[in-house]
């Protein structure tokens, strides 16, 4: 099969030809019909993550947002079947500890990281593996396609997760998202359609459109304005009720703590570069005397894409308008280097194998 192959960290990718996986016996092999292209595949291909284990191997295939068709199964596996089209979380759990039997088994202590985990190859190929399948993999509604659904894919499902599980905002709420790419631009949909008020902090004007159209009250451009916690404070009367960092750098971490109203909750998704090696200093005193809340948000459980697919039955979310372009697997290696320069808008789906 074909795939698209780190060879070194920072070096492009290198399509070429990989073995077809088997399925273990608690397993399946899906057909990947669309696999969305994301700043964490970015991050991956840089080599960052060795200060939290999670550095990438080389000779290793990425790519983490797949939905596609079930081509085979293992013996174990009795409610899936060939021919059933499926979305996979990136987060991958064992399906028996404490965590996956409480909805929680983004943060399993035995999961496997599609495209992450040395034993787990991504999903920038013509075929992925699947294993614990009956817990792990998700059957789609008829209503939705994987190109949909990769577009889906991490960031809208992270986004819910983090807003919905995680933060719990109510209706009327002001939510600031500081970084717009798919993230960012999945949790304004979100928030819109939801009842609160999004406010979308970005230096691109392109992203800061598209942020709009999907339902940004409000827009702060970064690059022209001094102090953004105060620009979103203006806007907010007071603060933000619930504050996003979908980016991970220093700056949009502290901006998004500063910039809550007492009370209010931080909500950190973006994972962090080389830069900050994952640490962030923050002003604690003030999250102290004012109660703010700080909270983490890591992909989501399997048990909670039903709820996914019920926001979508509303017709109040549209992923397909997140989809800015759809490319080959060969455009994979050009296009995850054009992250580094934030040529990127929206989502990119690859769609052609």
């Amino acid at each position: 099969m074909r795939a698209a192959v780190l060879k070194e960290h920072r070096e492009p990718l290198v399509v070429e030809d990989r073995p077809r996986p088997d399925p273990e016996a608690d397993g399946i092999v899906v057909r990947t019909e669309a696999c969305g292209i994301c700043r964490s595949d970015w991050h991956a291909w840089q080599g960052h993550g060795g200060w939290i284990d999670s550095r990438v191997p080389t000779d290793f295939v990425l790519g983490h947002e797949p939905a596609g068709t079930v081509v085979a199964v293992g013996d174990d596996v009795a409610t899936l079947a060939a021919g059933d089209q499926v979305v996979v979380p990136f987060t991958l759990g064992c399906g028996t500890c404490a965590y996956c039997t409480t909805d929680r088994a983004q943060i399993c202590p035995n999961r496997r990281t599609i495209g992450f985990s040395p034993d787990t190859p991504g999903a920038f190929a013509e075929c992925l593996h699947v294993p614990a399948a009956e817990f792990n993999a998700v059957r789609l509604p008829d209503a939705v396609s994987p190109t949909e659904m990769a577009a889906l894919g991490c960031r809208f499902v992270t986004a819910y997760h983090g807003l919905a599980h995680r933060a719990d905002p109510d209706p009327g709420d002001w939510i600031a998202v500081h970084g717009c790419g798919g993230v960012g631009l999945s949790a304004i949909q979100i928030a819109a359609a939801t009842g609160a008020r999004p406010v979308a902090v970005d230096i691109d004007d392109r992203s800061l459109s598209l942020a709009s159209e999907l339902g940004a009250r409000a827009v702060v451009d970064a690059s022209e304005v001094d102090d953004v916690p105060a620009a979103i404070a203006d806007i907010t009367d007071g603060g933000a009720d619930v504050s996003l960092d979908a980016l991970g750098v220093a700056e949009t971490c502290r901006n998004s703590v500063r910039c809550l109203d007492r009370g209010g909750t931080h909500v950190q998704i973006g994972l962090t570069t080389d830069e900050e090696a994952g640490e962030v200093s923050l002003p604690i005193d003030l999250v102290t005397a004012e109660e703010r809340e700080i909270l983490g948000s890591y992909g989501i459980p399997p048990t909670q894409y039903d709820e996914v697919f019920g926001l979508l039955e509303t017709d109040a979310v549209d992923p397909g308008a997140l989809v800015t372009d759809r490319v080959g697997l060969d455009d994979v290696p050009d296009r995850l280097a054009a992250m580094g320069t934030y040529d990127n808008v929206g989502v990119e789906v690859v769609t052609e194998f």
